[in-house]
């Protein structure tokens, strides 16, 4: 299966607590899935990640580098984006995250939290703790396991990120990009082989491929032209996804989501 808009503003959170319960069908339960068959057991205990339900506005700051004692969350509804600042105030996004994606996980496991993540748009997330984590990993190793397994596929995609900042080109990099993104909306249940929608604005791509937003607007255009995609309007298209895939090299392999090796 291998498989611009509107400027974040700076803003206050506004938080709703309370509890909710995880349904087999919650994206972090899809995405869980796809390694490891989870038992009614397995499933109880990933609830009990989600007895603090929260809510942010765009813009808002969930995660600061260099912060100590740090949650972590997991997405629910929306877009986030993971990045790093530089001395000279140059942004890096190391990616993007989407429903069923944790946020900081390494913060929580870590001394000082190494590196910041933001919302994109207005999103859910539910806050959990290190001893979160720790006791669910106790009670529960099958879901440790698929945990540790969707932290690796993250490893994965950044050394593909990798690849793209320093051997494909401009427009294979978009391709790869776009491509990535699709395969991880299908598998949480949001986008399918058609496209997706997609909230992220020129300058949010120019800092994950490492390009201009000039440049990025012209790889979009070139890309549009040749019939292979459009970018418009929040939607991403796949108008050929075959050409797509084989412009970008394109291997579902490193996403590792077709179907559980642990039942």
């Amino acid at each position: 299966m291998p498989f611009l808009n509107t400027p974040l503003t700076k803003q206050d959170p506004t938080v709703s607590m309370g509890t909710a319960m995880m349904t087999p069908q919650g994206p972090l339960t899809r995405k869980l899935s796809a390694f490891v068959a989870l038992s009614g057991s397995d499933l109880e205990t990933l609830a009990r990640f989600h007895k603090r339900r929260r809510s942010f506005l765009a813009g808002h700051e969930m995660i600061h580098e260099g912060q100590k004692n740090q949650s972590a969350f997991i997405l629910a509804k929306g877009w986030a984006f993971s990045y790093k600042m530089l001395p000279d105030g140059d942004r890096q996004i190391v990616d993007f995250q989407i429903a069923g994606d944790f946020l900081g996980l390494r913060s929580v496991l870590f001394r000082t939290t190494d590196h910041s993540v933001e919302a994109i748009t207005r999103i859910e997330a539910s806050e959990v703790l290190a001893t979160d984590i720790l006791d669910g990993f106790a009670h529960s190793p099958r879901l440790a396991t698929a945990i540790l397994w969707a932290a690796s596929r993250d490893e994965a995609m950044v050394v593909e990120h990798l690849v793209n900042l320093g051997r494909r080109s401009a427009e294979e990099r978009m391709a790869h990009f776009l491509l990535e993104l699709g395969a991880r909306q299908q598998l949480v249940g949001i986008g399918d082989r058609t496209g997706f929608d997609c909230p992220l604005t020129q300058y949010h791509l120019a800092d994950a491929l490492g390009l201009s937003a000039v440049h990025v607007n012209r790889v979009l255009r070139n890309l549009r032209e040749q019939g292979l995609v459009t970018f418009q309007k929040g939607r991403v298209a796949f108008d050929d996804i075959d050409g797509l895939v084989e412009l970008a090299g394109f291997d579902t392999e490193y996403l590792d989501q077709d179907g559980p090796l642990m039942r």
